[in-house]
């Protein structure tokens, strides 16, 4: 026996102890000196206290945020070639399109999202994938000179080999295509779809893939954004997957409801700057030139609807979503209405919703009456007590699963996109939406939203309490978990 072996044969107890010591420390230093969420800094601080090794192990795989400082260069580059130019189309005011009330919470915008809000725009409202698919398909079918496509979910079906054709038709034809799909969510099909592009040569890219290349529903840090623009001059954005259950034809009776946004003008310059930055991470590849960005992106018209990207995610843009919905409950006058399909507010947005319901503000939440994951289900239905005891009207809506993700204020202003009202979305996902100050499409959303309270079950206490105290006590230790639902 070697004397390193010997040494190590007798001291071995004591080094496990001093590695153990070191690494716990490390790692709940680490912990109370990065984490912005005091309840995350002292959950991680209890276990890596009451579980040394392990705890210190998995605070190192899973608690420390590793893309952050990476990504903080690229995206300060992002914002400002997505300015470039674009003075000429920024809103001053707001009053004229919104109302008088709007202009503070324009000024939240201005210092929580890198891009400004600009005018010149046009936006249809697109009611599920009976609407949306078709527009897409036609998007790309038309395409000269770019696509690039953005998706949380690409699902190898009907829906999905049909626009995986016509993007490979279009690079065929000699179309720069880019497709970015995240990993978790390149695998709800078997086989993926991105063989069939992989074939065709069509440049396609995996966001932040998993360990082992597993299928992990609540994997961290995933890509939720969807965005098609096309030719740098037309774009679509909202809370729509690409997968056939979306469509009649394919859903039949339990189709899943959603609801995407077709834009054109200025701000579709700042989707393309949030697919460039998205890209450029994954693959390191820099898209530029006349193709993504034409040098005079089109006026349309004039005022148009001022339109602004809302970009966020475990990055520079952790808390953007979050902190402009505060802003909008805050400055709210008459009636608030949300539509959410994985409603899971944190206390502060709870705080601001029932203050909002508490100054008179109608405050009408609507959730689905039936939800396609169980467990958030389960965790939403175990705080909806707060909220309605402090006057907020929750509604569970009828008919199949609606996945649409929108909000209204006063009429006047909107906020649209991928974010979901949960911990997942406004802290672990990348995601984007946009705010839209325009009345028109304000009561759009809102006779949508109407039409669904029209139809929907209104949650009171007294149907809460109804509820066995088994299911109740079930809902209460999932809920528990929803920072990672």
């Amino acid at each position: 026996m070697s004397n390193l072996e010997e040494v190590l044969a007798g001291y071995w107890p004591h080094i496990i102890f001093v590695v153990t010591v070191v690494a716990s420390v490390l790692a709940a230093v680490h912990a109370a000196m990065t984490k912005q969420d005091v309840r995350a800094a002292i959950g991680w601080v209890g276990i890596v206290i009451f579980s040394p090794l392990f705890g210190a192990l998995l605070y190192f795989v899973a608690g420390i945020n590793r893309i952050r400082r990476e990504r903080v260069s690229q995206q300060i580059e992002e914002a400002s070639h997505a300015e470039e130019d674009m003075d000429r189309y920024l809103v001053a005011r707001v009053d004229v399109t919104s109302g008088p009330q709007f202009a503070a919470l324009k000024n939240v915008g201005d210092h929580v999202s890198r891009f400004g809000l600009v005018g010149g725009n046009s936006i249809r409202l697109l009611n599920g994938g009976d609407q949306t698919y078709p527009a897409m398909l036609q998007a790309i079918q038309g395409a000269k000179r770019s696509i690039a496509l953005q998706s949380y979910i690409f699902d190898n079906d009907p829906i999905g080999v049909q626009i995986a054709q016509a993007l490979i038709d279009a690079h065929n034809r000699g179309v720069e295509v880019r497709v970015l799909i995240d990993s978790v969510g390149s695998r709800y099909s078997r086989p993926p779809i991105t063989g069939m592009l992989h074939r065709a040569k069509v440049p396609t890219a995996l966001f932040m893939t998993t360990v082992f290349g597993m299928r992990l529903a609540y994997a961290n840090l995933r890509s939720h954004r969807k965005i098609l623009i096309v030719d740098g001059v037309s774009g679509l954005t909202g809370g729509m997957n690409i997968r056939a259950g979306f469509m009649r034809a394919y859903g039949g009776d339990q189709t899943t409801n959603d609801t995407h946004f077709e834009v054109s003008g200025p701000v579709v310059r700042q989707l393309m700057s949030s697919f460039v930055h998205d890209w450029e991470f994954t693959t390191k590849e820099h898209l530029t030139g006349e193709a993504w960005f034409p040098v005079e992106p089109p006026l349309l018209a004039d005022p148009g609807v001022p339109l602004r990207c809302v970009p966020s995610g475990p990055d520079r843009t952790l808390g953007s979503t979050h902190d402009l919905i505060l802003g909008a409950l805050s400055i709210a006058q008459h009636h608030v209405r949300i539509q959410s399909p994985y409603f899971l507010p944190d206390l502060p947005l709870i705080a601001a919703l029932s203050t909002a319901a508490r100054r008179g503000v109608v405050v009408d939440i609507v959730i689905p009456g039936s939800n396609n994951l169980r467990l958030v289900n389960a965790a939403m239905t175990a705080q909806l007590d707060q909220l309605v005891l402090a006057g907020c009207r929750v509604w569970r809506s009828s008919g199949t699963f609606d996945h649409s993700k929108l909000m209204t204020i006063d009429a006047g202003w909107s906020y649209i996109g991928s974010s979901n009202l949960d911990p997942r979305s406004l802290r672990l996902n990348f995601e984007l939406d946009v705010e839209v100050y325009d009345k028109a499409i304000a009561a759009q959303i809102g006779a949508k939203i109407d039409g669904l309270i029209s139809l929907a079950v209104p949650v009171t206490l007294v149907s809460l309490r109804k509820t066995p105290f088994l299911q109740r006590l079930r809902n209460r230790v999932v809920w528990l978990a929803s920072p990672y639902l």
